[in-house]
């Protein structure tokens, strides 16, 4: 079987949505196109295509994709695929005029588009196509590719808990490259300890963090860790040079932008208490802590947001679990890191116990629970595959990994963030990476 897959030109499309310089544009005629010249290799739109349409071209650092040769669309020719077809098979026209062949053809046959349940609108339609070719998850993945052997350097087998059709092999898949690993992974345990600090700051006192360097211990954790973050996001950028053109050409319809916007204001707001503490202006501290705790709460909750922008990764879109398990492990954090300040501090230990069986009981959730769709449950199972040297992300970073630090918040609290942010790293890069293992072509 045989299926040529491309941009499908999106009615609603999501790369155009995520992308936060605007690299990417719906023409009027229908046209997804790419500016390459304005891409900063941030990779999102990768995440959040549906049909693994756009790749990256490492030579320039900047993503790429078909774009129907809209040079030749403008000199009303028809798109280079079509003309070099020797048996017509690929049909291009206008959906929207009755009498295009395109229009007659959906009118007659009986056509199918991937993926229709993600809502873009996909301006692909197949005839006579193959479901197992259109869920390329279902077929059974053997040893063996029909001419060659597996890749040997590719970490994850297909899970066993999956069902496939024994009746549909997969005979040769280009082993494709995870986009977001260690850098997302980190970004999420540094920004949650950014935000987990503001978070409990208006409580500082209550939880015994007073007088002294106390007064700043707060502030200053929150802003060292969101300078980190932010460091960790522009590094993560193939072209990191260019992360300006997030403010010079900003989508505002991209999180990474709103994103970028509450980072910015939260950092502000930061140092404005850092001055008013250092010039004595006390009478302020306490409302200016209460504005941080509450842009805390957006710093650590946008990524679901954005996540939820990722079409492609259906594990990450349940922002209605994921916005909370974000809160709760930024929480978990700053009650973590300010154990170092006090760490006789009762309040702190039971906070951090609390919230890390809860990060537990919300990441079986993310594994266990009921997914609507194909593309999340094979990311689901993908979850306990991932390892990082001879650790199981999952189990050694959620079981073990939390077991562990519990015992060092009881015993030896000073120490104990080092099991835990180890434990949530290891939880996070399993989640990161479980979502781009299910195959989209």
């Amino acid at each position: 079987m045989f299926m040529v897959q491309r941009c499908n030109h999106c009615t609603n499309a999501p790369c155009v949505t995520i992308c936060p310089v605007n690299a990417l544009q719906k023409r009027k005629d229908g046209i997804v196109d790419l500016d390459r010249d304005a891409c900063i290799g941030c990779r999102a739109c990768m995440q959040a295509c549906p049909y693994d349409a756009i790749y990256l071209n490492d030579d320039l650092g900047a993503a790429e994709k078909c774009h129907f040769c809209a040079h030749r669309v403008e000199k009303n020719l028809e798109p280079a695929c079509v003309v070099v077809c020797p048996v017509n098979a690929i049909i291009p026209g206008d959906f929207e005029d009755p009498n295009s062949r395109v229009s007659q053809l959906t009118k007659e046959k009986q056509t199918k588009v991937r993926r229709p349940e993600q809502g873009t609108g996909p301006n692909v339609r197949y005839i006579g196509v193959s479901d197992a070719a259109l869920h390329p998850g279902r077929p059974a993945r053997p040893e063996t590719y029909l001419w060659s052997d597996r890749p040997p350097h590719k970490r994850e087998q297909w899970p066993v808990s999956l069902p496939v059709l024994n009746d549909a092999l997969v005979v040769l898949d280009a082993d494709r490259r995870v986009e977001w690993g260690w850098g997302v992974a980190l970004y999420l345990v540094t920004k949650g300890i950014g935000a987990g600090a503001a978070m409990l700051s208006p409580f500082a006192g209550m939880l015994g963090l007073r007088g002294g360097s106390f007064s700043y211990g707060p502030e200053i954790v929150a802003l060292l860790f969101t300078l980190i973050t932010c460091g960790l996001l522009v590094e993560d950028l193939k072209k990191p040079w260019a992360f300006y053109r997030m403010l010079t050409r900003p989508n505002f319809k991209s999180w990474l932008v709103k994103g970028g916007i509450i980072l910015t204001l939260f950092q502000m707001t930061l140092v404005a208490t850092l001055a008013l503490q250092y010039f004595g202006v006390t009478s302020a501290i306490m409302p200016l802590r209460v504005v941080n705790a509450i842009i805390g709460l957006g710093v650590a909750g946008y990524t679901a947001f954005l996540f939820a922008q990722c079409n492609g990764r259906d594990l990450w879109e349940s922002k209605e679990w994921l916005l909370p398990h974000l809160l709760i492990q930024a929480t978990m954090c700053g009650a973590i890191t300010f154990l170092v300040f006090n760490p006789h501090s009762w309040p702190l230990r039971i906070i951090a116990i609390v919230t890390a069986l809860l990060h537990v009981a919300f990441a079986l959730r993310e594994k266990n629970g009921e997914h609507h769709t194909e593309n999340a449950r094979q990311g689901a199972a993908f979850l306990s595959y991932i390892r990082c040297g001879p650790l199981n992300c999952w189990r050694d970073g959620l079981f073990v990994g939390i077991a562990i630090a519990i015992l060092y918040i009881l015993f030896v609290p000073l120490i104990a963030w080092i099991p835990l942010l180890g434990a949530l790293f290891l939880y996070e890069y399993a989640f990161v990476r479980a979502g781009q293992l299910p195959p989209l072509s």
